[in-house]
């Protein structure tokens, strides 16, 4: 493998901003030294040698369907040791039929109660590289994501829901940030990014940027 390679694959519902959200962050991992790709069909998933041959992908396509062949080319390349990292819905509530992706991505999106709110978001593992120094508590106007969640997962950062939509979920403590392995791969999953606006909070984008980093073989 020559150099560091990251893929951006962006589609599905464009209310999430697939592209704007991924042009985001393709330059950041440039300067991190990445060559950086951004691929608009899940046909790239059909070429397995081509994916082994990258460091991270970065899954951007949200809800959506994808084949058989295109989730194991996927799985393939992921389980054999590349990264695999992202946010909200172009990660965790992609495929909703497809369960071994969720498997690798360790959690499905299920719910936003109340919609676009104000809400905080707590650093539970303060030690851990992705959200060292982040401060805890930071506050999103955004939606808060309810999410079926993998309880082997490492949680660094929560959130807890009070809304009036859904008042039975009141109290619950949901992960936002976590990291997992598959396989032989490191997975990285961070709940923010509604739209690409939601980056220009300054601890989002950071803790995005490191996890991506993370992430990458």
């Amino acid at each position: 493998m020559s150099g560091k390679k990251a893929l951006f694959v962006v589609g599905g519902w464009e209310g999430h901003e697939p592209r704007k959200c991924a042009e985001i962050f393709a330059p950041i991992l440039e300067k991190e030294g990445f060559q950086t790709e951004i691929a608009d069909t899940l046909d790239v998933y059909l070429d397995v040698e081509k994916l082994k041959e990258l460091s991270l992908i970065v899954p951007v396509v949200t809800m959506s369907t994808i084949t058989k062949e295109q989730e194991t080319g996927l799985l393939e390349a992921v389980a054999s040791g590349v990264g695999c990292g992202g946010w909200h819905g172009g990660m965790a509530d992609s495929f909703r039929q497809n369960v071994r992706y969720q498997f690798m991505v360790g959690g499905q999106w299920v719910a936003h109660p109340d919609n676009i709110i104000d809400y905080t978001v707590d650093i539970v593992k303060p030690d851990d590289p992705i959200v060292a120094g982040i401060p805890t508590g930071f506050r999103m106007h955004s939606e808060q994501y309810y999410m079926h969640v993998d309880p082997a997962v490492d949680v660094l950062a929560t959130t807890t829901f009070q809304v009036k939509s859904a008042p039975w979920v009141n109290g619950t403590v949901m992960p936002v940030v976590w990291t997992k392995r598959y396989d032989q791969a490191r997975v990285f999953y961070c709940s923010l990014g509604h739209v690409a606006a939601d980056f220009d909070v300054p601890e989002a984008r950071e803790i995005v940027r490191r996890g991506l980093l993370w992430a990458a073989r």
